[in-house]
């Protein structure tokens, strides 16, 4: 199933990533002095944990779908983690994209990078891995096993990072292998900037346990106080983890706020989980989904956009000079940036249909599972009906960015 808050998000994600990208390769050294800056890739730190955490919730609304059909664990198993290895192998091809398109000035160990895209894959196959685990053991109500499994792997994941990145260094693997630990690289420490499953990997296992939560019979009959509900948790979970990292005692001596402290993952998760109640609401009560709308829409296409715009950004075809721009004229590039992606993302859904295909009018249902509404497609609902908000519509495959 698709939701439509969902897509809405990913959008979200799609847009902040388009202007990080862009101020941090288009910017001057002057300009990067500013407060803009500071604040431009402040809202930078949300991309990542957002895909990784929707990839975490399409997860589980896929697993529960193959599960309402009595598919068996193994099938399960095997399915998603095929899937997580073709987005792992996308990570593998782009990154040898990148390499080729900068021949000659890029290092080879570029194409070993561990990269958002590897991440998911990797992710999804771990995630796999826990959903066979967990359906293989039998028992009533999996779908609290499964959540409460994804828990539990999200609090590990985020506790062992400190250690992993500092004191318990896998050093003895190789220096490709170890990135994916604690995103070493062959610069004998831990980078930031690059993406490893400690802690990165913790998101998609919050993404699922919510997932698991949203699909369960009781939350699909009482939609909007699960969302009221996730909202309120997502504010005490910040506000916890604000007054936990001000206490003066910690449970590591050696560890990172910024990129490997748990309480950092807690306000992460918290403030995702204010956004995902936000785009609901925006999507049930707003003009989130009244008629067309750019997010959702780039939201269906995320892999695609994500891979196209790196190369009219940071690539050789950049569209404006490198750290040579002011803020105005790499606001005007980020907008150019949008519009392309956006005329590029429709051109992509409108050749994925097939020609002469209408969608057919649904049955009545719950406010929850009406269609996505518009205006001048054939077979979609004409905009006077776009009141009736949409929640799902055509089927979605595992996986985000898709």
């Amino acid at each position: 199933m698709r939701l439509s808050y969902i897509d809405w998000m990913r959008g979200l994600a799609c847009v902040l990533m388009f202007q990080t990208h862009s101020y941090d390769a288009w910017l001057s050294p002057e300009a990067r002095k500013s407060s803009f800056f500071m604040y431009s890739q402040l809202g930078g730190t949300l991309p990542a944990p957002l895909f990784l955490f929707l990839a975490g919730i399409s997860f589980a609304l896929v697993v529960d779908k193959m599960t309402r059909k009595g598919t068996s664990p193994d099938e399960i198993a095997r399915k998603a983690f095929v899937r997580g290895a073709e987005i792992f192998a996308l990570g593998l091809l782009f990154r040898l994209q990148e390499y080729l398109v900068a021949w000659g000035w890029a290092p080879r160990s570029d194409l070993f990078r561990v990269d958002i895209l590897n991440t998911i894959g990797v992710s999804m196959m771990l995630m796999a891995i826990v959903c066979w685990i967990v359906l293989g053991a039998g028992g009533k109500d999996s779908r609290t096993r499964l959540s409460i499994s994804a828990v539990v792997a999200a609090l590990g994941i985020s506790l062992l990072t400190p250690p992993l990145w500092t004191t318990w260094r896998p050093a003895w693997l190789p220096w490709p292998l170890e990135s994916y630990i604690n995103g070493v690289h062959n610069l004998g420490v831990p980078q930031p900037w690059l993406f490893p499953i400690f802690p990165w990997s913790a998101f998609a296992f919050a993404g699922l346990a919510m997932g698991f939560l949203l699909v369960s019979d009781w939350a699909r009959q009482h939609e909007t106080h699960v969302f009221l509900g996730s909202a309120v948790v997502g504010g005490l979970l910040v506000q916890g983890a604000r007054w936990l990292d001000a206490r003066p005692w910690h449970i590591y001596s050696r560890e990172d706020f910024w990129h490997t402290s748990p309480y950092f993952f807690l306000m992460r998760v918290g403030l995702l989980l204010v956004i995902l109640s936000a785009s609901y609401a925006w999507c049930r009560w707003g003009a989130g989904d009244w008629g067309f709308s750019p997010l959702i829409q780039l939201g269906q296409t995320s892999l695609l956009v994500y891979w196209v715009h790196i190369e009219f950004v940071y690539g050789r075809v950049s569209i404006l000079p490198k750290r040579a721009e002011t803020i105005g004229m790499a606001s005007v590039g980020l907008l150019t940036i949008f519009m392309m992606m956006l005329a590029l993302s429709i051109a992509r859904t409108k050749l994925k249909r097939p020609r002469g295909r209408a969608v057919p009018k649904p049955a009545a249902a719950p406010p929850c599972e009406r269609r996505t509404a518009g205006k001048g497609l054939p077979g979609v609902m004409p905009r006077w009906q776009s009141a009736r908000i949409v929640f799902r519509s055509r089927s979605a495959r595992i996986g985000v960015p898709r």
